[in-house]
């Protein structure tokens, strides 16, 4: 046995763990990505607009559109304050 297989040999035993870490949450999230790759059907959850006229029906998908996109431009802001917080933390360390 060589220097290089021991150095191998040892650098495998520290890396071990972390790598059986990382490979079972790889197989989880492969898991959750067959689940999601099913899509979600709005039209079960909607199903009780379903006797409104056609124009409320139109007006109630608007209102949860615009709610959505208010929520993402919300999530966006914050996340942003967060990212200029968290440098001008780092700027001062």
């Amino acid at each position: 046995m060589n220097v290089f297989d021991a150095i191998k040999t040892f650098v495998d035993k520290i890396f071990r763990v972390p790598m059986s870490f990382l490979d079972l949450a790889r197989e989880k999230l492969q898991g959750a990505g067959v689940i999601t790759r099913q899509g979600l059907n709005f039209s079960t959850y909607m199903s009780l607009f379903r006797d409104l006229p056609s124009s409320w029906q139109l007006v109630i998908s608007s209102l949860l559109l615009v709610t959505v996109l208010l929520a993402s431009l919300v999530m966006f802001r914050v996340l942003m304050r967060l990212y200029f917080s968290v440098k001008a933390g780092v700027k001062w360390w």
